[in-house]
């Protein structure tokens, strides 16, 4: 370490500033994320602009509209809304997110207040000591009191950027806290809504699988009255038995279903499991009959994975920047201003005072490779991170595509389930009617019901299917810009 004073430290902070105007956009790679691909539409296949029609609902995807904030209400039902802010207000880990982020803007502020401002401290001191004196030399001891106030100052200049480069990275890390925390919220949102959905669709399948059973059974016993009075073989009995037993298969993995579902909807709104709300009937759910398809480079700004993935870039950059400019000299001024004295009558008075003021120059010579193996990790880091920002960009296409071909293929799949039950359903009226007149047996009708109840299974499942991929394309649009519920109060520090 030297003291530097004069004219030496003005050419010395010449130097610096010339380094810094030569080398300093060296420092650190770009804070920007890597170019995107930007393809000209979601899907391998070309898409209609809406399904096809179903349940009276044809879906228009309305191309270049921008993502929905609290897309959950356009199902139209209050309760389901009153579930969701519920959980947005109630659940723990949520709550957990929050504090995170306002742990990680703490650290911010502190990085700012340690390294961008100077330090000031006041120290204070009395004691009393007992020195020994020279022999045969006055007294042989001495004692006396030492009061001591003073102030001091530090402050680091940041001409290479350490300070500057280590503002950038706690700044991209509460965006990308901030940006989890928005993923974390929608995330909650939509897992409540499908949670929901599947409740109903669940509690429906167990009524008509209950019906199933009861049919199957009555199915076995007219099977059985049909063999004692020589009208059925036995391989018929035990087929019908056997049918009976499959279908009381079915039930129990349904129930078990229908209950982790509500379950995990109490969890997910901050209840506990005995506090599971009764499963909504499936017909309150109304399909939106609008969902939003925002263009790709729209949707890059409106998924706060994305946007999380993109921050992770910047933090890494900046990194690069302060282990570049560990290796690089460090200086630092220090002055100090305060009194001492052996009595309190003569503290703070002209004859005590003490000050002091230097100027401090460290540069690094050997650290054993520490310095630049440090580099070269951070240089690692900031090449995952870009790698990341890439796949979640990815993801993110996929993800929307997915959805939309999944949203196109349930339209379909419902009409057809529709259309089945439907002619499950006048057949079973027509052989009911039939039966009444007395031309057909009583087990001919046992066998429509089963008809049409299984077809009522399809069309549940199909239903369910639609509604929950809808969500899942709401979802996958993200959310508009500024509509976050966070404020961003760190990206003008870039």
């Amino acid at each position: 370490m030297k003291i530097l004073t004069g004219v030496r430290f003005t050419r010395m902070t010449a130097a610096a500033f010339a380094v810094v105007t030569l080398a300093g956009c060296a420092f650190a790679p770009p804070a920007r994320s890597p170019a995107s691909p930007s393809p000209g539409s979601y899907t391998a296949e070309p898409m209609p602009a809406s399904s096809k029609e179903a349940d009276g609902v044809a879906q228009h995807f309305d191309q270049g509209a921008a993502a929905v904030p609290d897309w959950w209400r356009l199902y139209g039902s209050d309760t389901l809304d009153a579930w969701v802010a519920e959980g947005l207000s109630n659940s723990p880990s949520l709550e957990s997110a929050r504090h995170t982020l306002e742990a990680v803007r703490q650290q911010y502020r502190a990085q700012v207040g340690s390294t961008m401002l100077p330090s000031i401290d006041a120290n204070g001191l009395a004691s009393r000591q007992r020195t020994l004196g020279l022999p045969n030399v006055g007294p042989t001891t001495t004692l006396y009191n030492v009061y001591a106030g003073q102030l001091s100052l530090s402050y680091t200049f940041d001409f290479f950027g350490a300070a500057r480069f280590g503002v950038k990275r706690a700044a991209a890390q509460v965006d990308l806290q901030r940006y989890e925390l928005e993923t974390a919220r929608r995330t909650l949102a939509a897992n409540i809504v499908v949670t929901a959905i599947n409740a109903s669709a669940l509690a429906e399948q167990v009524r008509t699988t209950e019906r199933l059973t009861v049919l199957a059974h009555e199915q076995a016993s007219l099977t059985e009255k049909a063999y004692q009075a020589g009208a059925a073989s036995h391989d018929d009995v035990l087929a019908a038995q056997q049918n009976a037993a499959s279908v009381d298969a079915l039930l129990p993995p349904l129930e078990i279903q229908a209950q982790r579902a509500r379950h995990t909807l109490a969890t997910l709104m901050g209840r506990t499991p005995d506090q599971a709300p009764t499963a909504l009937p499936l017909s309150q759910f109304h399909l939106p009959s609008d969902v939003p398809v925002s263009i790709p480079s729209d949707l890059l700004q409106q998924r706060p994975d994305v946007l999380a993935a993109e921050a992770a870039v910047q933090a890494a950059s900046a990194q690069v920047g302060v282990a570049t400019a560990n290796m690089f000299p460090h200086i630092s001024l220090s002055a100090s201003l305060g009194s001492a004295a052996f009595n309190t009558a003569s503290l703070f008075t002209g004859a005590g005072a003490i000050w002091g003021a230097g100027v401090s120059l460290a540069q690094p010579l050997f650290h054993g490779g520490a310095l630049k193996a440090q580099r070269k990790e951070a240089m690692a880091n900031y090449d995952a991170a870009v790698a990341q920002y890439r796949q979640t960009v990815l993801n993110a296409f996929q993800n929307v595509a997915d959805s939309m071909v999944a949203l196109n293929q349930d339209a379909s799949t419902l009409r057809a389930s529709q259309t089945a039950s439907t002619a499950a359903e006048q057949s079973f009226a027509d052989t009911h009617a039939r039966y009444q007149l007395g031309a057909v047996a009583y087990p001919v009708t046992v066998d429509s019901e089963q008809r049409m109840q299984n077809a009522r299974l399809a069309v549940t499942q199909a239903a369910a299917s639609r509604l929950v991929d809808t969500a899942a394309l709401f979802q996958a649009m993200g959310t508009p810009p500024g509509a976050e519920q966070s404020d961003k109060p760190y990206q003008a520090s870039r």
